[in-house]
């Protein structure tokens, strides 16, 4: 269930004025371009069709689990399967086609099946709303929250007949995480990020074709990465992954940037999968950071380095 009163911030005003030209200077440094090869984001950029890039944005996004190299092919693969036009393709899908394009296609835990139920979803969203933002956001309009309108969204998307796609393809296995409903109180990180792509921008990172909805509702999509990382930002307090400690993340940041407070996502969450962020803090990598002037962590471990090195 999404929390029931507001999240808090861990964020005081004399914290964001620190850390605001941090982050800033952290941004700047970034170089995304390079950073995309490594993002699923990587996949909707392929195409220009609005339509294209949200079918392609949602596919990447919910496969985008685990090791990028092991789920990149997968993905990749689907897509060239799926034609010059994923839009096209999943309107036109049935269990006939499903099979062919998914028998036998396994990824940790999704079975052809589970991708099945989200490519019909998305075809018979097409079909009767135009878009997938559409559904969306008559899920916001319908929910009035960004929960329930999550949970609207994903529970539209299954809303397709079982029985033949089982007896064609086999039983679901990983249905419930490649396509979460109810939607729980975890973060729905994979959810998030998709979200961000399509509301944001268009910038160097995220592509702002959804118009309907404003940059400013976005959840950050919290990973252990984002967690860490805000964590050691002074961003929150808790210790999970949950949806409330996303709300708690996101609402500091927009201290800093009420209109687009997710806008730091990317290069934070690159910043710790590249691994000069780890769990454990290396000393001379917090030396060298941009954020050590507002990262408690950062601070500590430089000044525990330099007082074993005074004699």
């Amino acid at each position: 269930m999404p929390p029931r009163s507001s999240p808090s911030t861990g964020l005081s005003p004399s914290d964001a004025r620190r850390l605001l030209p941090c982050l800033t200077s952290f941004m700047a440094s970034t170089d995304s371009r390079a950073r995309i090869a490594f993002d699923p984001l990587e996949f909707p950029r392929r195409y220009e069709n609005p339509r294209d890039i949200e079918v392609a944005g949602l596919l990447a996004a919910a496969l985008a689990y685990g090791r990028a190299d092991l789920f990149r092919p997968k993905v990749d693969a689907l897509l060239q399967r799926m034609g010059r036009s994923p839009a096209a393709f999943v309107r036109e899908l049935d269990v006939a086609g499903a099979r062919e394009l998914l028998g036998g296609f396994v990824y940790r835990f999704n079975v052809g099946t589970d991708v099945a139920v989200l490519l019909l979803g998305m075809g018979r969203a097409l079909r009767e709303h135009g878009s997938l933002e559409a559904l969306f956001v008559q899920g916001l309009e319908t929910r009035g929250s960004w929960h329930g309108a999550l949970d609207a969204f994903t529970t539209a998307l299954r809303d397709v007949p079982m029985e033949p796609l089982r007896r064609a393809l086999g039983p679901e296995r990983g249905l419930q995480h490649l396509l979460p409903s109810p939607l729980g109180a975890g973060a729905a990180k994979r959810l998030n990020l998709y979200l961000r792509w399509m509301v944001r921008g268009p910038d160097g990172v995220d592509l702002g074709i959804w118009k309907r909805v404003r940059p400013s509702a976005l959840l950050i999509p919290l990973d252990t990465h984002i967690g860490r990382i805000s964590k050691h930002l002074g961003l929150t307090r808790r210790n999970d992954l949950s949806w409330r400690t996303a709300e708690e993340v996101t609402a500091s940041l927009r201290v800093l940037d009420a209109e687009d407070p997710v806008r730091f996502d990317f290069a934070l969450c690159h910043y710790g999968m590249s691994g000069v962020c780890p769990t454990r803090p290396v000393r001379e990598n917090c030396a060298r950071c941009l954020l050590r002037p507002a990262c408690s962590i950062g601070r500590e471990t430089v000044k525990a380095g330099r007082a074993r090195a005074t004699p």
